[in-house]
């Protein structure tokens, strides 16, 4: 460390010529004392003539430091004038030199003579002390202050040098020796040492002091944070240890050795296959060895307990009695037949496997998928399956998943991971043949994390779900035990591979009979149970309970019909709570009463018949509906216009109807110059979308309708698909159509002759005595029944209530 020199010095009078000693890295100050080895040649017999003549010498500080004998180019400008106070020679030939620097200088010439460098000086004189302005006085007392922040950061500046800096008030040697004492490059130092005005000279240290509290203020702070985290480390290390002391003391060091034990004891239990359970208990070993509150412990024991809880092995056994399953199916649900045979039968070949076990492999059954519209028992269904065969039941919301994660799990990484919900399911239950209720599977959809149905193409595929991974286990688990029931309202939005997978079982709507049956046999003693009552305070009759399926519901299922059943009973409970007990009847009247006015009247719908106004029936994901579609003849130059929202196919239906009318115009008496009109065929409700063939007789009525100006009976539907030719093609949701007729009351409903069987079939025998059937081959009986005679042309005729 640099020394300075206490005290005032009298600057002596310099000679014009001086040795010079090139220096390498060190640039000295006036007032600064230091100590230099001198080892070159020139060098030394610099100091040698020093010590000869006055001990003064010219410290010049060299350019670059790895040139031997450096010329006046490699030199700085600007050196300092000192003194030598001490010589002493070394024992390898150096000489070890004590210099006081007394004043700047500036090299006029470079002289060598023999192994000599002599310089013809420039002496810089310093301006003489005078007293400060404001300005200087607040930069001296700044740098000052800077040089205190600097020493308490943690500058090694011995104190008696700051203390000597602090009384000393001239700017220029205020400057010099406190660049004695900070870290200055050679660059940075020269500059220094060559800038002649003081104040100038105070300004440039002043700012190398700030770039000096700023890098120590960011040493400290590091230092602090690491000192914080070592000193919060050997903390929680010591507590750890006293903690271990305290909890063997307790025995509870002895508890974490017991979960362990626990833990493998369960491992055992759950019979899992051999590489998973060896999985399992590599995993508990590394468990054993981490501290218990770490995260990853967490997550770990997380993981082993889903292992452990899952039924690799737990079943339950099924009761395969066919009529014990018969008698549960139609003690929960009415009718549904062709749904409870096919049941039935799943059970009947699982028994007659079982019978027949060493003779019989065992097949893998597809899984069953419910479709209907809302409300008609999908999902109740399922749990009645569950309940014949003895099976625990779990049911797996789809609607809007659209995460494949939900499917197949995260990977156990993340933080908050879990199993998807089939694992889910398997856990819940504690068998691992359950019956798993997959609902609305038609609700699906993806997005840029994946495909749930995709993902569910495994699940449901019995060739590969033997070996299902969830990403969290990940490990295999056999799903091929459990039996899987699906529910959709519409297939259409099902994806076709998972389609595939499927086996659809269609479960239409119902008829006023079928409601009517349902309601006293399951809605109402339900609902008198929810609510409290018993067969003396309420009595529902048949006609109050078909008043309620005719004018307050309108659907293909039984929900709404569940609701509006609930709130009879709700009113009645109020009744009785207020002190009116009595017996309750629910007829025709007191069913107003209480639920107002009613909201739908089908005949009052039907309205009129029309000219250009026939009714068509549609199928549509809650069940069937009737549909009215309109056609008016205006003045035009031939063109078919097409309003209601309709799709591709059924705007082809339209063109090949007039395309058979425009054919037959003769036949039947049509005037009209076709290419002198326009004709507009349009079907409300536009903002509903429709498409499909069914409507093609629909439409072909109504044009000849609005052509010939025959009006239509209101209270004939019909569908079926058209060709230019006249013939009438088969179409599908018959049943549905044909109850949603009912439920309008429609007297007469057309159909293709071709769908005549499975209408047949399918129609419940009160839907048939209710409403008159015609099967039609072709589109000319379809005009003689719906239209009205030529001869009555103009004549109304109202609709019969």
């Amino acid at each position: 460390m640099a020394e300075i020199m206490q005290g005032p010095i009298q600057e002596p009078k310099f000679p014009e010529e001086l040795p010079v000693l090139p220096l390498r890295d060190v640039v000295v100050f006036p007032m600064m004392i230091a100590p230099l080895f001198v080892g070159r040649p020139f060098s030394l017999n610099a100091v040698e003539e020093a010590l000869r003549e006055h001990k003064l010498i010219f410290l010049a500080t060299q350019k670059d430091k790895e040139i031997e004998e450096p010329t006046r180019e490699d030199l700085y400008d600007y050196g300092t004038v000192a003194v030598i106070l001490k010589a002493m020679r070394m024992g390898d030939g150096r000489v070890k030199i004590l210099v006081q620097g007394l004043g700047r200088a500036k090299i006029k010439d470079l002289k060598k003579e023999e192994n000599l460098y002599r310089a013809v000086l420039e002496y810089i004189q310093e301006p003489e002390y005078r007293p400060k302005s404001i300005e200087e006085e607040a930069l001296i007392k700044l740098v000052k202050d800077q040089l205190e922040r600097v020493v308490a950061l943690g500058k090694q500046i011995p104190p008696d040098i700051v203390a000597i800096l602090r009384s000393i008030e001239d700017p220029g040697r205020l400057a010099d020796l406190i660049a004695a004492q900070i870290e200055l490059s050679t660059e940075e130092a020269v500059d220094l040492l060559s800038t002649e005005d003081p104040i100038e000279r105070l300004k440039k240290i002043s700012q190398k002091l700030e770039h000096e509290i700023k890098v120590l203020e960011v040493q400290e702070l590091i230092r602090t944070k690491a000192r914080e985290s070592m000193e919060k480390e050997q903390k929680e290390y010591f507590l750890r240890q006293q903690l271990k002391a305290i909890r063997k003391e307790l025995g509870e060091e002895e508890e974490k050795s017991k979960e362990i034990e626990e833990y493998r004891e369960k491992v055992k239990k759950a019979k899992m296959p051999k590489e998973v359970e060896e999985a399992v208990l590599k995993e508990l070993s590394r468990l054993e060895k981490m501290h218990p509150e770490s995260a990853e412990a967490g997550v770990l024991r997380t993981w082993i307990e889903w292992m452990i809880e899952l039924p690799w092995s737990k079943r339950t056994r099924d009761k395969l009695d066919i009529e014990r399953a018969r008698q549960i199916l139609d003690e929960d649900h009415y009718d549904l037949e062709k749904v409870k045979s096919r049941i039935l039968e799943y059970l009947a070949v699982k028994a007659l496997m079982k019978k027949r076990r060493k003779k019989v492999k065992e097949v893998k059954q597809p899984t069953i998928c419910f479709v209907g519209p809302p409300g008609v028992g999908k999902t109740s269904l399922a749990r009645s399956i569950a309940r014949a065969l003895g099976r625990k039941f779990v049911r797996i919301s789809l609607g809007g998943v659209r995460d494949e994660a939900e499917i197949r799990g995260h990977r156990r990484t993340y933080v908050g991971a879990m199993p998807g919900k089939i694992i889910q399911a398997l856990r819940k239950a504690g068998t691992k043949n359950p019956v798993i209720l997959l609902d609305e599977i038609d609700k699906m959809s993806s997005d840029f994390r994946g495909d749930p149905a995709a993902a569910l193409l495994e699940v449901l595929d019995p060739e590969q779900n033997k070996e299902f991974v969830d990403n969290y286990i990940n490990h295999p688990f056999d799903l091929s035990e459990v039996l899987f029931i699906a529910t959709a309202n519409t297939p259409h939005t099902i994806p076709e591979p998972l389609y595939d997978r499927l086996e659809v079982l269609n479960i239409p709507g119902y008829t006023e009979y079928e409601k009517l049956q349902i309601a006293k046999k399951y809605i109402v003693p339900k609902q008198m149970k929810n609510h409290a009552l018993t067969e003396k305070d309420i009595e529902f009759t048949d006609s109050g309970l078909l008043h309620i399926i005719r004018h307050y519901t309108r659907e293909a299922g039984v929900r709404n019909l569940d609701r509006k059943i609930a709130a009879v009973c709700r009113k009645v409970a109020l009744w009785i709570s207020e002190g009116k007990e009595k017996k309750y009847k629910i007829t025709k009247k007191m069913v107003e009463k209480i639920l107002g006015a009613p909201k739908f009247i089908p005949e009052l719908e039907l309205g009129e018949d029309e000219v250009g106004v026939a009714t068509g029936l549609a199928w549509t994901p809650v069940g069937g509906d009737v549909l009215f579609i309109e056609v008016v003849v205006t003045k035009g130059s031939g063109r078919l216009i097409l309003t209601g929202r309709l799709g591709e196919v059924m705007k082809e239906s339209a063109q090949a109807a007039l395309g058979f009318i425009k054919a037959n115009a003769e036949k039947y008496k049509i005037k009209h110059d076709f290419s002198k009109i326009d004709i507009h065929v349009h079907v409300p409700a536009g903002a509903i979308p429709k498409d499909g063939p069914s409507a093609g007789i629909t439409i072909a009525t109504a044009m000849l309708s609005a052509l010939t100006g025959r009006k239509v009976h209101k209270d004939v539907a019909m569908t079926g698909e058209i060709t230019l030719g006249g013939k009438v093609l088969p179409v599908g949701g018959l049943k549905e159509k044909i109850l949603a007729a009912l439920r309008y009351g429609v007297k007469t409903v057309i159909l293709p002759e071709k769908n005549k069987q499975e209408v047949m079939e399918e129609l419940p025998e009160e839907a048939k005595k209710k409403v008159k059937l015609m099967f039609v081959n072709r589109i000319e009986p379809v005009f003689e029944t719906a239209l009205y005679p030529e001869e009555s042309k103009g004549k109304g005729r109202k609709v019969k209530k």
